[in-house]
């Protein structure tokens, strides 16, 4: 090993170029989009004061109702919860 371990990489030979990347490679998998939203929720909470404590319970709600709120989307428990709290906090 003359000159040591880094001397098989001269500067003067003439450098190849990198094998090309072919069309069908595969690439990495994209992250879940519900792993990015946790993701993004646990960097948006940092430094808030902690959510307050919900309590699970059972609602009955008119069928139109809860149709009408899950077409708004994922969510939609804590729209409702938001709704009734803006209501309690109107009612005062």
């Amino acid at each position: 090993m003359k000159g040591g371990f880094f001397s098989r990489f001269s500067r003067n030979e003439a450098a190849e170029p990198p094998d090309p990347v072919p069309e069908s490679a595969p690439t990495a998998p994209e992250p879940a989009a519900e792993k990015v939203a946790d993701i993004v929720r646990k960097i948006a909470r940092r430094k808030l004061p902690p959510a307050p404590r919900k309590a699970a319970i059972s609602l009955r709600l008119d069928a139109e109702v809860l149709d009408w709120f899950k077409a708004q989307g994922p969510g939609y428990q804590t729209r409702i919860n938001a709704i009734l709290r803006a209501y309690k906090d109107a009612a005062g």
